[in-house]
């Protein structure tokens, strides 16, 4: 697995600080405010691979330099802030090339990450099963292999000198290319085995009514999952708390269904890592019904439903039913009364007005399915929640073999 960027993978003579700097650019019309905002998710994930972020740098450009992503001037600036305060990491909240990243290393003198690099180091982080493993590191190595520059001979040691790892007179960055294009494919084979096996248990519950819990990263699904399950499964409120697919078995009001955890969504999310979660995405694929978990009290949660419809569209799943669950809505400015442990209180106020127009712009007319407004921190319409769910998969269940209005 890797730990740091590509480009750092040399013995270093002490471990950086785990001290961070985000940087960002402001591109065309792009609001500022919207920079800041893409940051805080930026400094969200840093947090969650365990770095504490000092200091975010914003420019406005038209474009990304192309030698080192932001201008020289701010390239200065941030290198005599790194040296004051001895930073150990810079963020990009992009994904950059290797000679930017070779550039900004020598400018900077600490280790630099991107985007997808730090994506990618907490899934590695967060997965516990082989599947997961498997897939991680596979994306790991496709990121890897476009950018090989000479960097990689350390690999060769895994391999012992096997026959074909390294003929006369070969360069370097070739036989570090053929060691990683083998471990990929390798990773493939496995993968695919692991698949095979995965579409023989989900032959043997194929019966069963199966619900997927979908949504971006950290918006509350696998909370909503030990609520409705009673699983001991991780919600954490970091980002990517959940990276291996979780299946349960729940019963709502005599009806059972498989409920699926699933790994969040999120903006600029690695290609490779979409390609290479595919098999654990086709619990989504395979659902019978979608509960979108939606943060409500995210001030544009819209782009985070936006982004969240794109990826299912991106898999495959767009057309299945989806009911959209808005979570934390004791969390938004103006937090709903309520009078008892279950209930939201039954009196007007300028929440039920936003909530009531919220629902109305979110039901899914096709499907008729509800739109369910909780709080499960506070236990806020929970039961409200496990009726909807029960009624829709009822529903599926008495047309699961006949044309349905879903």
């Amino acid at each position: 697995m890797l730990a740091h960027s590509p480009h750092q993978t040399k013995e270093m003579a002490n471990e950086p600080a785990k001290t961070a700097v985000l940087i960002a650019l402001v591109t065309g019309n792009q609001p500022l405010a919207k920079a800041e905002e893409y940051l805080l998710e930026l400094a969200s994930l840093a947090d969650t691979w365990g770095l504490t972020v000092v200091k975010k740098f914003i420019q406005k450009l038209p474009h990304p330099h192309n030698a080192t992503f932001v201008g020289k001037g701010k390239v200065a600036e941030i290198a005599a802030f790194i040296k004051a305060e001895h930073i150990g990491y810079a963020i990009f909240d992009d994904e950059l090339s290797f000679a930017q990243v070779r550039n900004l290393e020598s400018a900077l003198s600490c280790c630099i990450l991107d985007r997808n690099l730090l994506i990618l180091n907490i899934f590695a982080m967060r997965a516990q099963t082989k599947q997961a493993k498997a897939q991680v590191e596979l994306a790991q190595y496709q990121y890897l292999l476009p950018r090989l520059v000479r960097m990689w001979t350390h690999l060769s040691s895994q391999k012992g000198g096997s026959a074909g790892m390294r003929g006369p007179g070969e360069k370097e960055l070739e036989t570090d290319k053929r060691i990683i294009q083998y471990k990929i494919n390798c990773l493939r084979k496995k993968l695919a085995h692991i698949a095979q096996q995965s579409i023989t248990r989900s032959k043997l519950r194929s019966k069963l009514i199966r619900v997927a819990l979908i949504g971006y990263t950290n918006v509350g699904k696998s909370t909503i999952m030990r609520l409705l399950s009673k699983a001991s499964v991780l919600a954490d409120d970091k980002p990517f708390a959940t990276v291996d697919t979780t299946v349960r078995k729940v019963v709502l009001q005599e009806h059972v269904f498989l409920l699926a955890d699933t790994v969040g969504f999120i903006r600029k999310l690695p290609h490779t890592l979409i390609a290479c979660f595919k098999s654990t995405l086709t619990e989504i694929k395979e659902a019978d019904l979608l509960l979108h978990v939606v943060d409500a009290s995210y001030p544009d949660f819209q782009e985070q439903i936006n982004i969240v419809k794109g990826t299912l569209a991106e898999i495959g799943a767009a057309a299945i039913p989806a009911m959209f669950v808005f979570n934390k809505i004791d969390a938004i400015d103006q937090p709903v009364q309520n009078n008892t442990h279950d209930t939201v209180q039954a009196m007007v106020t300028p929440m039920d007005v936003a909530l009531r127009a919220l629902e109305g712009q979110y039901k899914d007319t096709a499907a008729v399915l509800p739109t369910v407004f909780i709080s499960v921190l506070q236990q806020w319409n929970v039961a409200i929640l496990k009726e909807a769910i029960a009624k829709a998969v009822a529903h599926v269940q008495q047309n699961r073999y006949v044309p349905s209005s879903f």
